[in-house]
């Protein structure tokens, strides 16, 4: 067996039925015009949208003779329920939803004491080929519509609203792309759910900028454009290495961009926002949790507006790796805290429901790729010298 390519451009699908959620405010107006009906109607159509209101008849607002047709041209269902798993004594929830064309995808609601996140998917798959993660052991099926990708956002507001987790109704404050998928490489789509997600009501969910988390492996001309295009939303680099001999396995795209690549566009992106980003690390029981390696990211991150968090490894089927052990875990933390380098432990979140990092893959799919690699060497590189595995 040999290792899944990269991919890049997703494989062409049928395109989703169109959505209120695809369009600006402006193509909305001119598509309810172009049913008959006042431009006004659009923003109408949002208000029920967003606030997760799925049956014409409840959209009493608008004329009765003109909410069914309304709604199944501009509010066609995206997304159904296939099963919901629930996790944390009822306070995290994972649901499968089934896509108009069959695909799965899966998305992950948690509600903590002062605030509660929904990790979504922005694609059905990944096609990143990291070979420790579900999801990317899956393959790409297909980029996911913007319609597709806010719908769980919206679902999970609704969710919290309607009280369906442990602890009553609340409000959706967070939201995290890292679910299914690498949001940078669906970026037209994904820019246009950061549109509806801070736009306020009736556009859109009105979070605010530094409660929105989007995730990347190191697509580095995306994270500038991402930089030029003014966004202040938090900005997380999935790391997983230090140096590049180790991270070109078990980050296929460092073959692409390199680690000081990536560093570099994240340093661009925290100089314009002021804002700190997060390097996800991803501790794998002695592939890369090595002392010397946690020196290595702390000479890397010293000084920079970076924070890690760490995850010990949430296992998949057919891995041969494992997390961290907690001794392993705490040299790490503490070295990385040595060189000044802020530094937190993930909560584990889900783990029993597959609903964790990296276990994202909508099991129920037809079949899943298989991943061969070689073990990684534990072994620093020569250049090191040998005080730096003390």
């Amino acid at each position: 067996m040999t290792a899944l390519p990269l991919v890049f451009d997703a494989p062409r699908r049928g395109t989703p039925p169109r959505h209120l959620a695809d369009l600006s405010r402006e193509e909305a107006r001119a598509a309810v015009a172009e049913l008959g009906q006042p431009a006004f109607r659009a923003d109408q159509l949002a208000r029920h949208f967003y606030r997760g209101v799925t049956d014409p008849a409840q959209m009493t607002d608008l004329p009765a003779a003109v909410r069914q047709p309304l709604a199944e041209a501009l509010l066609p269902g995206l997304l159904t329920v296939v099963r919901h798993q629930t996790a944390d004594n009822g306070r995290t929830r994972k649901t499968l939803w089934r896509l108009h064309d069959g695909a799965l995808v899966e998305s992950v609601l948690m509600r903590y004491p002062d605030r509660a996140t929904v990790c979504i998917s922005s694609q059905a798959g990944c096609g990143m080929a990291c070979p420790f993660c579900a999801t990317g052991q899956q393959g790409l099926t297909r980029n996911l519509s913007a319609a597709e990708i806010i719908g769980q956002a919206v679902a999970a507001a609704a969710a919290m609203a309607d009280g369906e987790l442990h602890g009553g109704p609340g409000r959706l404050s967070n939201v995290v792309f890292m679910g299914m998928g690498e949001p940078l490489a669906n970026y037209a789509r994904v820019r246009r759910t950061l549109d509806a997600l801070l736009a306020p009501a009736p556009h859109g969910l009105g979070l605010s900028q530094r409660s929105v988390t989007v995730s990347t492996v190191g697509l580095v001309p995306a994270i500038r454009r991402l930089t030029d295009e003014g966004r202040n939303v938090t900005l997380a680099v999935s790391l997983h290495a230090p140096d590049d001999e180790l991270r070109d396995t078990l980050v296929p795209i460092n073959t692409r961009w390199k680690v000081g690549e990536v560093i570099e566009a994240a340093d661009a992106y925290a100089r314009r926002t002021g804002r700190r980003y997060s390097v996800e690390y991803a501790l794998i029981r002695d592939v890369n949790d090595q002392p010397f390696r946690a020196d290595l990211l702390g000479e890397l991150l010293a000084g920079r507006l970076a924070h890690v968090n760490l995850i010990p490894l949430n296992p998949t089927p057919g891995s041969p790796w494992d997390a961290s052990p907690l001794p392993a875990q705490r040299e790490f933390v503490a070295r990385l805290r040595a060189a000044g380098v802020p530094t937190t432990v993930r909560d584990t979140r889900g783990q029993d429901i597959d609903g964790a990092c990296g276990q994202l893959a909508a099991a129920d799919s037809v079949s899943t790729p298989t991943v061969a690699l070689p073990m990684p060497s534990v072994e620093p590189p020569t250049e090191l010298g040998a005080e730096s595995e003390q």
